[in-house]
């Protein structure tokens, strides 16, 4: 690196440890694809430089004694992409790693934040060919691949370096002299104090198959900047955007004269999984997570040599009590339950209505007219199908689509799911959002959860009993995000109360363009760890202090005298 970039790297460093302070809006990337900021044609550059990796060996330079590769991710698309990847075995991934930790603690937290930031810099250089990697591995539609994949994430990548460099600069860099002064007139004591930090070990992030960047940059970021080595295990569907990610990371490594196995790529096949495996390697002190409850909740109990960071699946609610802009809700509800497909740890899932109706403006609405509401305000806003392909993408994974078969027997519906034709990829499998109305007793279904684009309405006695409701699930089955639609300043401070005690977000009177499945780098805390949905925040101190230690030495000096 030359001193400009290290002078620019500073500077951003500093500009991100204000923001985690002041929490208000900052970011270091455009989220424009155009413009000076990409170059001109970047997006086309972006298309091109995908479609050059198609059906080769993915160029990344790691151990791999086995001569294995693997690969067999399927565009939701349509089409094939024909990547296949080094299949490295663990053993090998976790002895480079330790390999390469060798000298990296002893860089100190400043010379680690310098090359993560340059790392950072160069992904954001790729956003154009993350966009395109994203967009046919997760059928995230192309403006939420570029910026929620791209910047976005990169984002999220600054805010744990800032946040690690934060929590490591409290430590002492330098000697400490510590005297104290005894009563019974002897010399005082003093002792001369080094403090280190040292790194936790092996670190595995272990990606999403929806968002794998996004979810999983926080994570490795922290790692590397605690001394830690990381390993990549990607979602099999979803390695290309992971591939790019480690391969940019260990080529800033390189360049600055570290050992580039700080960072591996760990693949494998539907049939043959190996996170286990990984997750339980001795060496292994730190696992990220994001994905479903059940492997996470895995995790929790069987890695136990490991500080296992997991967000899993939840169930997200609204409550909708008397609202005056019921247009406003409308629209702004129709267009969180169809983004990506509700394919997003934020889409809203249950929806609390009193089963007498509400009121809004001068006149009375029936449960069923809010419901018709809502339903027309989706049904409008996927109507044209190129509108529909750029909000709702396409569904990744078929599970999804047999989730929607079965969860049209859970109740009325209200408006149903159907198959949208993309204008450009007659194959992709696109659906509009299915809505169902529940009976107000169906506990089973209110506390199923249903990942995907699927809405259930719930009638409740009142919105007292919708705030218990949402309570009484966030605590049971976890929720990210919690929706309220009310002009009453009680009914809200309320619901605040109710939904820090289930310990989860709250959005309240959303109507512009401002979504609760949006989270927003520096400002947003995602997740707050006190539910089942997770059990850390992206970011916060508390995320990044466990990925290292401080140990110290003291040294008796003796008297003064």
């Amino acid at each position: 690196m030359n001193m400009e970039s290290s002078s620019a790297h500073k500077a951003t460093l500093a500009h991100a440890r204000v923001a985690i302070r002041a929490r208000t809006y900052w970011s270091a990337f455009s989220e424009r694809p155009v413009g000076n900021a990409y170059g001109e044609g970047a997006v086309e550059a972006g298309e091109m430089a995908f479609k050059a990796l198609l059906g080769k060996q993915f160029p990344i330079d790691q151990p791999n004694s086995r001569n294995l590769f693997a690969g067999a991710e399927k565009s939701p698309y349509g089409m094939e992409l024909g990547i296949t990847y080094p299949r490295s075995s663990v053993a090998e991934l976790v002895a480079a790693g330790q390999a390469a930790m060798a000298h990296w603690p002893a860089v100190g937290p400043d010379a680690r934040a310098e090359v993560l930031i340059e790392a950072v810099v160069r992904l954001n250089r790729a956003s154009p060919l993350m966009a395109a990697a994203i967009m046919h591995t997760t059928g995230q539609a192309p403006t939420m691949a570029f910026q929620a994949n791209g910047p976005n994430a990169q984002d999220r990548a600054l805010e744990a370096i800032a946040y690690a460099f934060d929590a490591m600069e409290a430590v002492p860099r330098h000697p400490v002299f510590w005297e104290k002064k005894l009563h019974n007139q002897r010399p005082p004591m003093r002792v001369e104090k080094h403090f280190r930090i040292v790194p936790r070990g092996i670190s595995v992030a272990i990606a999403s198959g929806t968002f794998p960047t996004w979810n999983s940059y926080p994570g490795i970021f922290a790692s590397l900047a605690g001394g830690n080595a990381v390993i990549v295990k990607p979602n099999p569907r979803a390695i290309l955007p992971m591939a790019i990610s480690v391969d940019i990371i260990r080529g800033a490594l390189r360049d600055a004269g570290y050992d580039p196995n700080l960072v591996t790529l760990c693949v494998d096949t539907p049939e043959e999984l190996i996170a286990k495996d990984l997750a339980l390697d001795p060496a292994v002190k730190i696992v990220d997570y994001t994905g479903s409850s059940e492997f996470g909740e895995w995790l929790e109990e069987n890695a136990k040599q490991a500080t296992v960071y997991a967000e899993k699946t939840g169930i997200n609610t609204v409550i909708i009590d008397n609202f005056d802009d019921l247009d406003g809700m409308a629209s702004n509800l129709a267009f969180a339950f169809c983004l990506y497909s509700g394919q997003m740890c934020t889409t809203p899932q249950n929806v609390f209505i009193p089963e007498g109706g509400i009121t809004s403006g001068t006149r009375s609405y029936s449960f069923d007219e809010v419901a018709k509401r809502l339903a027309g305000a989706v049904d409008e806003l996927v109507s044209k199908p190129s509108r529909a392909a750029e909000i709702l993408g396409a569904i990744q994974s078929e599970a999804t689509l047999e989730r929607i078969d079965e969860a049209r027997k859970a109740g009325e519906i209200v408006l149903d799911s159907r198959a949208v034709d993309h204008p450009k990829y007659p194959q992709a499998r696109m659906r509009t959002p299915l809505i169902v109305k529940l009976a107000g007793d169906d506990a089973a279904n209110q506390n199923r959860k249903c990942f995907g684009p699927i809405v259930f309405l719930v009638p409740t006695r009142d919105t007292a009993d919708s705030i218990a409701r949402m309570q009484a699930s966030a605590q049971a089955n976890g929720a990210m995000t919690v929706s309220l639609y009310s002009r009453d300043r009680e009914t809200i401070a309320r619901t605040e109360l109710a939904a820090a005690k289930a310990g989860v977000n709250l959005s309240v009177n959303f109507t512009g363009s401002l979504y609760v499945n949006l989270s927003a780098a520096f400002s947003d805390f995602h997740g707050s760890g006190a539910n089942p949905a997770s059990n850390a925040t992206l970011v916060n101190h508390g995320f990044v202090e466990g990925r290292y230690r401080v140990v110290q030495t003291g040294i008796e000096l003796g008297s003064t005298s």
